[in-house]
């Protein structure tokens, strides 16, 4: 999932040819509030999970590695 994030990340959001790593911060490689309501609605989408307000935090979106333990996290949630 984190590669997947990582692809989204790069071509829908951030529209770029870098590549990023699963733990590198994706502050630092240009993601903004902005980036993160598009990759909200992003994850919902694909993976078909809602991301709680209260989880919009830069520790829960500050590398792919932590946004897909938080999407898993959710994904588990709600399949109960």
């Amino acid at each position: 999932m984190e590669h997947e994030l990582l692809d989204l990340i790069r071509t829908e959001i951030l529209d770029s040819t870098e590549p990023l790593t699963p733990q590198g911060d994706l502050f630092a490689a240009g993601l903004d509030s902005m980036g993160i309501m598009q990759l909200l609605l992003v994850i919902e989408d694909r993976f078909g999970v809602a991301i709680d307000p209260a989880d919009l935090s830069r520790a829960n979106f500050s590398t792919a590695e932590k946004i897909a333990t938080l999407v898993a996290e959710k994904q588990a949630t709600e399949s109960r």
